[in-house]
């Protein structure tokens, strides 16, 4: 079994290597997207998470988010962003001064390579340095991966449910 594991693992490298991905290239960045032109960059990322979004209501809602302190990061490689992250600063009760992940997503052509760890190392990171006691995150009763995803490889306790009443 565990062969088949390593085929899966290297037939799968291969595809996206096959597809022109190079994902030996060492020229990796992160960034705060700032402007019109870098959102519509990034768009077509953050829509295989938000399948939902026109570019039209991204923009709009990216506009309106922003005024309530929301910042959109990437992660680069070779100047093409390939993870995006979505965040706010909060202050509340039961998780003090912290950083909400609003919004975590690897490209489908870049996935299992590390860029959604290395892009969520570097905010852990970046919120302890300004004083943040937590960083914390929703995420789909459905996605049981990235469940697995947060909880092994980044150490992220699941405490709690998240509940909401459509109006």
């Amino acid at each position: 079994m565990k062969k088949e594991l390593r085929g899966s693992k290297l037939n799968l490298i291969l595809i996206k290597l096959f597809r022109g991905v190079n994902v030996n290239s060492t020229v990796e960045t992160i960034q705060e997207l700032t402007d019109k032109e870098q959102w519509l960059e990034a768009f077509p990322i953050m829509n295989q998470l938000r399948t939902e979004l026109t570019e039209k209501t991204y923009l709009e809602l990216l506009e309106e988010m922003r005024k309530d302190g929301y910042s959109l990061y990437a992660l680069y490689k070779d100047n093409q962003i390939v993870s995006l992250a979505g965040l706010s600063w909060r202050v509340n009760f039961y998780n003090k001064r912290h950083v909400f992940i609003y919004d975590l997503v690897t490209d489908t052509a870049y996935r299992s390579f590390g860029f959604g760890e290395k892009l969520l190392s570097y905010i852990h990171n970046w919120a302890k340095e300004n004083g943040a006691a937590y960083v914390a995150l929703e995420s789909g009763i459905q996605r049981n991966n990235a469940h697995r995803f947060y909880e092994e490889k980044l150490d992220y306790d699941k405490w709690c449910y998240s509940f909401r009443k459509t109006l």
